[in-house]
């Protein structure tokens, strides 16, 4: 083998090394509960922050995006949604929903939001991945609302055929010891389990 083939030889297999260890962008489209309110170092203990640790300790070529905004609804998240998406995209996390919940919003609207967005993000950033988390609320905002509310989101990831996370607080919701004192936001430990849920479903989708 000569000098000169063995030099583009090695030459090519770098290149292509570099190629496939480029960094694809993960989004969490969320609100507080993306963003880490509360948390004493959101930029370290928020759910995303500990899903960036897992993709790290996989080796996995993904960078992770936190676009929580505390007290966000479906569709604050609607209006600022393409603004996100001026950055290249490959993963989309939509978890959006708890505050209109709790505001009683009624959920045919909410499930219209997230539809648009979902549409944005397919307009946008066609070759996007989008993966739904769900939410549930306490009991105390009626059996039927509450119902309704929960039903809305498998009703769009099947519509849509998306990935979903059945419910992001699984585990954390209603145990005191995993929240902070409004009974509403994970703790640290709490987000540890957060982003347990949220590694089940998208483990293998990086």
């Amino acid at each position: 083998m000569s000098a000169r083939f063995t030099f583009f030889l090695g030459l090519a297999l770098a290149t292509a090394t570099l190629g496939a260890a480029e960094p694809r962008t993960l989004v969490f489209f969320g609100d507080s509960l993306t963003a880490g309110y509360g948390l004493d170092d959101p930029a370290h203990e928020a759910y995303p922050a500990l899903i960036q640790e897992k993709i790290d300790a996989a080796h996995l070529p993904w960078r992770v995006v936190n676009a929580g905004l505390s007290g966000e609804t479906t569709a604050g998240g609607l209006r600022r949604v393409d603004w996100i998406l001026r950055q290249h995209v490959d993963l989309f996390v939509l978890a959006l929903g708890a505050n209109d919940g709790l505001r009683g919003i009624e959920p045919s609207l909410s499930a219209a939001n997230l539809q648009r967005i979902i549409d944005h993000v397919r307009l946008q950033c066609p070759d996007a991945r989008i993966v739904l988390a769900g939410m549930q609320l306490p009991p105390n905002m009626g059996g039927d609302y509450t119902a309704d509310f929960a039903a809305m989101y498998p009703a769009l990831a099947a519509k849509n055929h998306l990935p979903l996370i059945p419910f992001l607080l699984d585990g954390v919701g209603g145990h005191p010891d995993l929240n902070q004192p409004d009974g509403v936001h994970p703790t640290a430990a709490g987000a540890v389990r957060v982003a347990e849920n949220v590694w089940q479903v998208l483990r293998p989708l990086l």
